[in-house]
């Protein structure tokens, strides 16, 4: 099978790529720039591709049996308020552009597609709601009304020889790109030194965590995904108990922030997608990450 990834050398989108070549997939990274030698464990190839409505790209999908969507233009750092000062234009590439893709890639014969979508269009809740997919998001953000309104595109596309699914992901962790720091570098680096750290509570998923949930969406029959979201979460890490780890990890005596207290941020339930065999690395695997950013 081919699958063409969008944004592939992202944060995220590198974790599908590895997830796909050790599934044996032939993987495209479709972006701006061709990935540099050797950033994947195996040879992929490169088209072209950019979130423009008014490009016609339908040459990066001759032959491309699945598409994964991971690509998103923001300020960098930013996903919410990465519109900057230009809300008009960041509307335009990520919801224009997106839409037009995934009307190329329908068109091109595309089998299934896939959209990175974000907690984010739940935007604001009561206090303790849990969210599931069945909660009427209410975005609070530029990012989360892209998101949703990119979601509800798809969903209006899907059809038996076009299986569309968004997965709604919150945080995600993991080791970092090659020469660019991870997720928490400033915060360890922080706390390392010695500086005052201020408690918080996070939910977060690990990439690879991520990347099993897309293949999946590529694998299970169309029946029980196509058309759906499925919330993507894991733990919430309070970061009094993710200094703890790096304590140990990087056999560190400062103080650690006290626990966070207050309101936590809502859950995300996740049973929909567990119920189709998805099972997340929890604590375990957050742990290993830590100590391996010190191996």
């Amino acid at each position: 099978m081919k699958a063409l990834v969008s944004g592939g050398t992202g944060q995220v989108g590198r974790f599908i790529v590895e997830e796909l070549l050790g599934q044996g997939y032939q993987v495209i990274v479709g972006g701006k720039t061709r990935p540099v030698g050797g950033l994947f464990s195996q040879p992929v190839s490169f088209v072209p591709l950019a979130l423009d409505p008014d490009r016609d790209q339908a040459v990066a999908f001759d032959d491309v049996d699945h598409f994964v969507h991971a690509a998103f233009d923001h300020l960098p750092g930013k996903y919410r308020g990465g519109e900057g000062s230009d809300p008009d234009s960041f509307r335009a590439r990520n919801l224009d552009g997106t839409v037009q893709l995934f009307k190329t890639a329908r068109k091109a014969g595309v089998q299934r597609c896939v959209f990175l979508s974000s907690r984010a269009v739940y935007g604001t809740q009561p206090d303790g709601t849990l969210l599931t997919e069945a909660t009427p998001p209410h975005p609070d953000t530029l990012y989360g009304t892209v998101k949703l309104l990119a979601e509800q595109a798809l969903a209006a596309m899907a059809r038996l020889d076009f299986v569309t699914t968004s997965l709604r992901i919150t945080g995600v962790y993991g080791a970092a790109l090659p020469g660019q720091p991870h997720k928490w570098q400033t915060l360890f680096c922080d706390y390392l030194a010695g500086r005052p750290v201020e408690p918080r509570l996070a939910t977060e998923v690990h990439g690879r965590d991520v990347a099993h949930a897309v293949r999946m969406m590529l694998e299970l029959p169309s029946g029980e995904i196509n058309g759906k979201v499925f919330n993507v979460s894991d733990l919430l890490v309070d970061r009094h108990e993710l200094l703890k780890l790096l304590q140990t990890a990087a056999g560190c005596t400062h103080p650690l922030p006290a626990p966070a207290t207050g309101t936590p941020p809502l859950l995300m339930e996740t049973g929909r997608l567990r119920g189709l065999g998805w099972a997340p690395g929890g604590e375990e695997l957050l742990a290993r990450t830590i100590r391996s950013f010190f191996a």
